[in-house]
């Protein structure tokens, strides 16, 4: 393997697992944001704060229960890097 190979092979790996670890977040703030949406339509409340609060407090609360899956999914991204880097300058 190529310098050059390695480097486009890490980068599609790099993009896969920033979409892997990101998509949970997203996933959450849409739902919410959604639903909130919802509510907002149904009783006719216009509050900027009713939609971003309920999202932020998701989020904050769905970090902080997947932060040793997200962890542990970068690490194992870098120790891949590190020792493919190794590999491929012998």
């Amino acid at each position: 393997m190529t310098i050059q190979d390695f480097i486009v092979q890490i980068t599609n790996e790099a993009i896969l697992v920033t979409i892997i670890v990101s998509l949970p977040a997203i996933l959450v703030s849409l739902f919410i944001g959604v639903a909130v949406a919802i509510f907002s339509a149904t009783t006719q409340i216009q509050e900027q704060a009713l939609s971003f609060v309920p999202k932020m407090i998701a989020v904050f609360a769905l970090m902080a229960a997947t932060a040793p899956w997200i962890g542990a999914t970068m690490i194992r991204f870098a120790q891949h890097c590190l020792g493919g880097f190794a590999e491929v300058m012998r």
